[in-house]
């Protein structure tokens, strides 16, 4: 219980709900984190929590909103300093397994919020998420293929969405394994074969 969250100006209480969520998130099904349950994890009343959140869905859309700021930052930070397209998508990819496992509790509302049915406004932000990360991908793809680093008859499209399906497979087997660390230990031998298939023959 923080109970520090009981005296937070309006902004820092909104951070430490989306806090809140997230560390909910690690050992909770998302779906059934109530206001009550965020509350009390907060150390505060759920009506300190409405005025800053009208609805569940706000926070968490404030929940996407963050992981979105902070997902992408940390990837595009770690792809600035790689001299070449290909280290810069080994940067990517660890970047990622590493907020994974540093935040477990988000993949799990990122895989609960797209299960849901209708067009959440929190389903909308993960989809924005996922095609501002595309867009990162294919522009580091087809800098690759061109420079000849990759494969120049890479299928960037298919590059991509190979790579965020096998960050996936590996948070989905961490998840089932209960072992979310286990992401750093594999994610550098995985990539090494992904880097292997999308440079082609020497």
């Amino acid at each position: 219980m923080n109970t520090r969250a009981k005296h937070l100006p309006a902004e820092e209480r909104r951070a430490a709900t989306v806090d809140a969520v997230i560390e909910l998130a690690a050992g909770h099904d998302p779906g059934e984190i109530t206001t009550t349950a965020i509350a009390q994890h907060m150390g505060v009343t759920q009506g300190a929590i409405f005025k800053h959140f009208p609805t569940k869905d706000a926070i968490l859309e404030a929940v996407m909103a963050w992981v979105a700021d902070r997902l992408l930052s940390r990837i595009d930070r770690a792809a600035q300093s790689a001299p070449t397209s290909g280290a810069a998508l080994e940067a990517m990819f660890l970047a990622h397994t590493g907020f994974v496992a540093d935040h477990p509790g988000v993949p799990r509302m990122m895989f609960g919020e797209l299960q849901r049915a209708g067009a959440t406004a929190p389903k909308r932000m993960a989809s924005t998420l996922l095609r501002h990360y595309a867009e990162r991908l294919h522009h580091l793809l087809l800098a690759g293929r061109t420079s000849g680093e990759l494969d120049p008859q890479l299928d960037v499209e298919a590059a991509a969405t190979l790579f965020v399906g096998t960050i996936q497979g590996l948070v989905m087997q961490a998840l089932i394994a209960g072992d979310v660390q286990r992401i750093r230990r594999d994610a550098p031998r995985v990539f090494a074969i992904y880097m292997r298939g999308i440079k082609g023959q020497p």
